[in-house]
């Protein structure tokens, strides 16, 4: 396992933009893929987007593709989550998650019961209002 630090929720009106940032503490940044889930209140957790180890390869839930962007910073230890044209069915608290296995994490968009990522942030709320 390793730390995950989530920042830049908020509250932000329809349409907007706003960038989650996730934060591992550790040397081993490079190996890891990382991901995004969210959970909306009395809503199972869902899947978002996944980024693999090198950056190259990424995989979106249907509901965000091409509103949503993932990447890396490997200088920074730092994964983003650019959101943009937000709606209000985004609101949920975003998790960042990593894994050695990238496909642990983007397996889970469509078996969400499937194994979990080894490592989890503490979630960031992210409101969206009409």
């Amino acid at each position: 396992q390793v730390p995950l630090v989530e920042s830049g929720g908020g509250s932000v009106q329809a349409g907007d933009s706003l960038r989650l940032s996730c934060a591992q503490s550790g040397r081993s940044f490079g190996s890891f893929a990382m991901g995004w889930f969210r959970q909306a209140a009395g809503k199972e957790q869902e899947f978002v987007a996944a980024i693999d180890w090198s950056g190259i390869s990424t995989d979106y839930a249907d509901s965000v593709k091409g509103r949503f962007t993932i990447s890396k910073d490997s200088a920074k230890n730092t994964v983003y989550l650019q959101m943009n044209s937000v709606k209000p069915e985004d609101t949920a608290v975003y998790y960042c998650a990593a894994d050695t296995d990238f496909w642990t994490l983007a397996r889970l968009k469509n078996t969400p019961a499937g194994p979990r990522p080894g490592s989890w942030g503490q979630g960031t709320q992210v409101t969206v209002s009409s």
